[in-house]
């Protein structure tokens, strides 16, 4: 999309293929282009409209009913924070006493848009004038235009000394192809100036990739670990007086949106969380090590990419099998929001063979396949296994003191997903 196409979109009839291609889209997207033809939409119109229709639908799981008036660009979508995450991470900096903050690289503006709603002050920065002119559009569109405003240019140039706050997210897919950049120094804007700016800026967040390596965590910086409802989505570098422990582990899940009103008296539909729990610690603990035991729990990715294992093994009093390998072992079922647990009912050296007559034996037939420590690939194991009959199991294919193991195992209800409050 270019600038004359968005300005077309903010048109009477742009509006009007918006309407049009929402009610077509997510089907087949050639019948989609002639239903849109056939109404007397213009061709290059047409095409954008259709585009902007499909990446609303595919931007709901993000932002909620708030992506149904946004304008997005597949890349722009893909790194941009979803509402709860942007939602909590705006709090904390509120409570934090921020005021103003910038946005340097501000994308699409999901971030920024949450900062606002939290009542900051918020100035974007953005290097892509169309990706810059939908950042201001969402804006508008979220009746936050007075709150969040965008220029397009350099972030590395913006004066950051007129603000009590930065948030920068880098990005990091390669422009033109989207190619994911996995090395920091080729980030833009480059790693070096991201990390210099907690030391300009007293209170400094950094957004990066969950994958990011401890090594490269400032010192003096908490890192952050984020999953919601089970996946991890992102880790954040928080800076300067916002660093509170060296490493944190949150496991958010989402709530329905709040019905109520954002700053400007607009309708706020945004997503919040409908429960977080935090774990911290110093991510250089290491757990016991022991046997099996009864119980095996599976922790949430946030924990371990923070490297708090041994926090969580502590909570609930479970040693690991093998010291290289995440799942911990305890006597009793850990009621955690930090781990989903099995009960262990078979304990085997893996053997396909052995493996298969247990399971005809038990009549079941169907299995969920966890794994850590095994190059066995799930689902070639389901065919392999020739599955029967009308018990479900849970397999986790594992390895004990260096062994390649299976736990044939049924899951434990969790006693704390009842839709709780925030806690």
């Amino acid at each position: 999309m270019d600038l004359d196409q968005l300005a077309a979109l903010h048109t009477p009839e742009g509006s009007a293929a918006l309407a049009a291609a929402t009610e077509v889209a997510g089907g087949d997207p050639l019948a989609a282009a002639a239903a849109l033809r056939s109404a007397g939409v213009p061709a290059g119109l047409a095409a954008a409209a259709l585009t902007q229709a499909e990446l609303r639908r595919r931007a709901v799981g993000k932002f909620g009913p708030a992506a149904a008036g946004m304008f997005l660009t597949r890349a722009g979508l893909e790194q941009a924070t979803r509402g709860v995450v942007a939602a909590r991470r705006a709090d904390r900096l509120r409570a934090a006493g921020v005021r103003t903050l910038a946005d340097l690289g501000c994308g699409l503006g999901a971030d920024a848009l949450a900062a606002a709603r939290a009542g900051i002050r918020v100035y974007g920065v953005e290097a892509d004038p169309v990706t810059a002119a939908m950042a201001a559009a969402n804006a508008e569109a979220a009746g936050l235009a007075d709150r969040f405003t965008v220029e397009c240019g350099d972030a590395t140039a913006f004066d950051v000394s007129a603000v009590d706050a930065a948030f920068c997210d880098p990005a990091r897919r390669r422009a033109g192809t989207g190619r994911r950049i996995f090395d920091p120094n080729a980030y833009s804007p480059p790693w070096d100036f991201v990390t210099a700016l907690a030391e300009q800026v007293p209170h400094t967040v950094v957004k990066v990739a969950p994958g990011l390596d401890h090594a490269l965590i400032p010192a003096g910086a908490e890192a952050e670990w984020v999953s919601v409802g089970g996946d991890l989505v992102e880790a954040a570098l928080w800076c300067g007086r916002l660093a509170e422990v060296p490493r944190r582990a949150t496991v958010l899940k989402e709530g329905p949106p709040v019905n109520a009103f954002c700053i400007g008296r607009a309708p706020c539909n945004h997503p919040r969380p409908a429960c977080h729990h935090q774990l911290t610690g110093s991510g250089t603990e290491e757990a016991a090590v022991g046997p099996v035991r009864r119980y095996v729990h599976d922790p949430d990715p946030a924990v371990v990419r923070a490297h708090l294992v041994a926090e969580l093994a502590g909570e609930l009093d479970a040693t690991l099998a093998d010291p290289s390998i995440a799942y911990l072992y305890a006597d009793a079922p850990g009621a955690t929001p930090f781990a989903r647990c099995l009960e262990v009912t078979d304990v085997l050296p893996f053997s396909l063979k052995r493996l298969r007559a247990l399971l005809r034996e038990r009549g079941v037939g169907r299995v969920e396949i966890l794994k850590r420590g095994s190059a066995l690939e799930p689902e070639r194991l389901r065919r392999d296994l020739r599955l029967a009959g009308p018990q479900a199991a849970s397999l986790v294919l594992t390895r004990v003191a260096g062994a390649p193991t299976v736990l044939v195992c049924r899951p434990v209800p969790d006693p704390l997903d009842h839709g709780a409050a925030a806690g």
